[in-house]
């Protein structure tokens, strides 16, 4: 349910509004936009719903009450109808920027990753990407370098002036990532993690939540939730390939997922073609096309020597060919009306 309020309302009304949503028992949500007033309530609707509504439309200063048939309140169109714009730094995600995200899988030492970050950024990017905890599917694969990778992370920050985007796997692990990271990722296997999801709601750190191997579009939007609800609205989503029946690529992109979810929801989209395709060769097919789609940004691997990579070195682009896919993805967006 979401009540719309008079954008003449005094401060008075909009409290007393929310004072009286708590008062039956259930938690008022303020809704960011600036184009109108709005406050969700927030919590299980039962056969009330009737009685609810007229209770509420009859408050001074509420223009209307509606009944929000999606379950994710928070994410949907409906409650909040204008884009979100997610800010790092002075790079704002989802405004007519596209934003390009772009370094290694994991970090492996000082010298790759800070050389990467120089590079990436001379080709066009805006964030830079790199792994210093890795979920991997073997135990005995490289897990990534921990504290010592982060603080390479923050290096390559201070010489390049770039925003840093890492994963973060474990609540025990967020307060150190917010230490140096500017992003937190959310990986496709932690997108049900609903424990960290609530964690990392609880911190004014942006988050890039990526969609899960085997999971819906609407499942991403209440993993969503889970964050929004605990009071981050900096949420970006990640569509990076999902499990189908398919094997001649890595995952199967869901280019249909960008329009799906921007129509739906209000939160920037992003897609990671890297992961999607799982070959080099495809990323910047895959890449355009999400420029195309309505993407706002895209997460990109790069690696100067990924036959030697510790991770997914086959899907990774050398720096040239990254900077030749920077080159037409410029051209790409200026077709839709967008820059990157």
């Amino acid at each position: 349910m979401i009540i719309i309020m008079d954008p003449r309302a005094s401060e008075e009304k909009v409290e007393s509004v929310q004072e009286e949503i708590k008062a039956i028992g259930f938690r008022p949500f303020m809704n960011p936009g600036v184009e109108r007033k709005v406050i969700a309530v927030l919590g299980e609707l039962d056969v009330r719903k009737a009685d609810l509504v007229e209770h509420f439309q009859a408050m001074p200063g509420v223009v209307r009450v509606e009944l929000i048939s999606d379950l994710w309140k928070l994410a949907s169109r409906s409650y909040h109808p204008e884009n979100t714009i997610v800010t790092i730094g002075d790079i704002k995600v989802g405004a007519d920027e596209i934003i390009v995200a772009a370094g290694p899988c994991s970090v492996e030492s000082e010298r790759q990753t800070i050389e990467l970050a120089h590079q990436v950024k001379a080709a066009g990017a805006k964030v830079f990407r790199g792994g210093a905890f890795k979920p991997r599917t073997s135990p005995y694969a490289f897990q990534g370098l921990g504290e010592k990778g982060l603080k390479i992370l923050a290096k390559a920050r201070k010489e390049t002036g770039l925003p840093i985007v890492t994963e973060v796997m474990d609540t025990h692990e967020v307060d150190l990532v917010c230490k140096y990271a500017d992003v937190l990722q959310i990986g496709a296997r932690n997108m049900q993690n609903f424990a960290l999801l609530k964690k990392v709601g609880s911190v004014r750190r942006p988050v890039l939540l990526k969609r899960g191997l085997g999971s819906k579009v609407k499942d991403l939007l209440m993993s969503a939730e889970y964050i929004i609800s605990e009071g981050n609205q900096n949420v970006i989503l990640c569509e990076r390939g999902i499990t189908t029946f398919e094997d001649s690529t890595r995952n199967t992109t869901d280019i249909s997922a960008i329009p799906v979810l921007k129509n739906w929801t209000h939160l920037p989209v992003v897609l990671d073609p890297s992961h999607a395709t799982g070959h080099w060769q495809y990323v910047a097919s895959v890449a355009k096309a999400a420029v195309a789609g309505g993407a706002d940004g895209l997460l990109l691997e790069v690696h100067n020597d990924p036959a030697h990579a510790m991770s997914d070195g086959p899907q990774s682009l050398k720096p040239e060919k990254f900077a030749d896919l920077m080159r037409q993805l410029s051209r790409v967006a200026q077709a839709v009306d967008r820059l990157v």
